[in-house]
This record gives C-alpha cells, structure tokens and sequence, in this order.
C-alpha cells in the first residue's frame, strides 16, 4: 500500500526537551535505580488511561503492566559484546529537502550485535536522540561507547532481547546547535525528517547490512516493514509521531517516550486512514513517567488517539486484540534514566 505522505502541524509544547544528561555515558556507580512501580499503581494508571477508549478483546497483554529497571551489573561491560560503527551517506537539508537544494554529509552510528554475521537476518531499531544532542548520544562512538551500549549487549547476552541492529541517526543538518534550536528542530528538522529516512539512511543501512530487506527499492522496504522499528525519547519522540504519520508503509513498530506530537491526537488518526492500513497494521509502545513534564501533554495525545471514532486506535490487553500499550513510570521524570529504562523495556519487546 503506498501511503499519503502527511505532515501535521506541531501543537505548540513547552517540550525543553532531551536534558544533555540524557543517554550519556554512565557508570554503574553514577546509576540510582528506584524500586518498580506498585502494581495497583500502574493498574490504576492504565485504567484511568482507557475510560471511554476503543478496548480490544482477548487474552492478557504480553506488554508487562510494569517496567523493568535495568540490572544495575547491566552498565558494566558484557562477556558477549556487540561492536558500533559510523555509517556516512548522503542526504538533502530537511528544510528543503523536496527541492534538493543542499546535499548533506550526514553520519549514523550502527549498533552490531555479538556474532553478526551476513548469513542472518536482523530486525532494525532506528533510534532518535532528544535536544541538545547528536547521533552520538545514545550508543557514544566505535572509539568512546556509552555505558548503555553495554546495556544492549547484556540483553541480548541473557536472552532478554533478540539480536538485532540498531541505529543511532541525528534530525540535526550541519549544526550540533540544530537540536538546541527549539523552533528549528520542532517545526522544521522533526516534521521533514521522514524524508531523509525514507529516501536516504534506511537504503544505506540496509543495503550495507544484512536485514530482512531483499533490496533497498520501496516496494522491498515496504515488505520488510514487520522487521522495522523506529522510537525515541523526547524530541526523539516527536520524530517518532512524524515518523509514525508519513511512514506507515515501511514501520510496524514505534516506540514514541515523552515527548507528543498533536495533543488531540487527530493527524495521527487522519494518517493511518489516509495509509489504508487497518489497526491490525502496527503496535505503538508508549511510555512516560508520572514526574515528566510532558507526561500531561503526552498522555492527552495518547487519549485523544484511543478516543476517536474511527476506531483506528486500541488499548489492548493483548498484541492480537489491540495496537497501543502505554506506560507511565511512577517516580520518573524527563531525564537520561527514564530514556534508557524506557528504551531497554522497548527492546525487551519487540519482536520478543
């Protein structure tokens, strides 16, 4: 099916978003984990979330009620570790990136999992890093990894999430202070960024990495979307609700964590109409914690979504009866704890 490309205009938010702390380089000894949430709290939380709301019918959702904090033994480094790499290709200035008016070097860091090898096949998580950050962020470089790549390896390791890759890109053109520039990364490189995805990283990962993509045309990225996954946390997050609005043919997975796009939730839902596909096409895990700043803003998109008419979205308790499980963290504020708890319960996940 090929989708309507739609871009929606940004409710205006208070987002000062992705702390500079946020997925930095940690060491066990600078981590302070909190107990999980009580299970009435966040039983209580959900339900609250899913009055009024289009309810699926089935069995109990896989999607834990509660999220797991991360081994604390989890920041160290793993006996099995996966390796990083800086993937460069070429792309167009997202502000005129229909025009193709300024070509771009733009630069991607690859997460490889312990053992890769190009006799398999691998799922792909695109992840985007919050304000006042870069590519670089999340995973760090090949040279200095953060202590979240040992995360990841952990894992995968213990069985806790499948092998796969993920890549780290930037919605940020020729500046680092891009991502600083609320206005600029808001309206402009977040809402455009989907062009650059589309049209230019995902070729060069997949056509240099072994995937479930036979080839990089659009109709095999298309096929492939099952295999696809893209999230991020807080400016991250909004990228993620873009993405979520103009590619729907090529992701069935999203990860969006405190950070919303529309309040009311009404050009996601005029999206997934204008795409053709049906609820059963894609499953969105969102998260946020009770302490967030955007926690009330997010949770109204997440609302306004599950409240519409169409019946496009459904708090399920099961994958097979509905397409959003939203989880909100008690204690949890917009910080580089949340994002990389919040990422680590994502990729425990999907495709789990």
């Amino acid at each position: 099916m090929r989708s309507k490309r739609i871009v929606g205009i940004a409710a205006v938010s208070l987002l000062l978003i992705g702390l500079i702390g946020a997925f930095g380089s940690r060491n066990a000894s600078d981590v302070t984990l909190v107990s999980n949430v009580q299970d009435n709290a966040v039983i209580e939380t959900v339900q609250e979330a899913e009055t009024g709301m289009n309810r699926g019918t089935g069995t109990k959702h896989p999607v834990p009620q509660e999220l797991d904090n991360i081994p604390e033994e989890y920041y160290q480094a793993a006996d099995q570790q996966g390796t990083l790499a800086e993937l460069t290709y070429t792309t167009y200035e997202s502000i005129t990136y229909e025009q193709k008016s300024k070509k771009l070097t733009k630069r991607a860091i690859v997460y490889l999992p312990y053992g890769y090898s190009e006799e398999n096949k691998y799922n792909v998580f695109y992840l985007m890093h919050g304000g006042w950050s870069n590519e670089t962020r999340t995973l760090g470089t090949p040279d200095h990894p953060n202590s979240f790549k040992n995360v990841i390896d952990h894992a995968i390791e213990n069985g806790k999430a499948e092998p796969l890759i993920i890549v780290c890109p930037t919605y940020n053109n020729e500046s680092p202070e891009d991502s600083a520039d609320y206005t600029l990364a808001f309206y402009t490189l977040t809402v455009n960024y989907h062009n650059e995805l589309i049209n230019d990283l995902i070729p060069a990962v997949e056509g240099t990495y072994s995937t479930y993509a036979e080839s990089t045309s659009p109709e095999d990225i298309k096929h492939s979307r099952d295999h696809r996954a893209f999230g991020g946390f807080s400016m991250g997050s909004v990228t993620t609700w873009y993405t979520f609005v103009n590619c729907l043919d090529e992701f069935r997975y999203f990860l969006p964590m405190s950070g919303a796009m529309d309040y009311e939730g009404n050009d996601v839902d005029a999206a997934v109409t204008a795409s053709g596909h049906s609820p059963d096409d894609f499953f969105i895990y969102a998260m946020t914690g009770t302490d967030d700043f955007e926690c009330e803003h997010f949770t109204r998109q997440i609302n306004g979504m599950l409240g519409m008419p169409s019946g496009n979205f459904i708090s399920s308790d099961s994958k097979e009866s509905g397409n959003i499980a939203f989880r909100i963290k008690d204690g949890y504020s917009h910080d580089g704890r949340a994002a990389m708890e919040y990422t680590y319960n994502g990729l425990r996940w999907f495709w789990n």
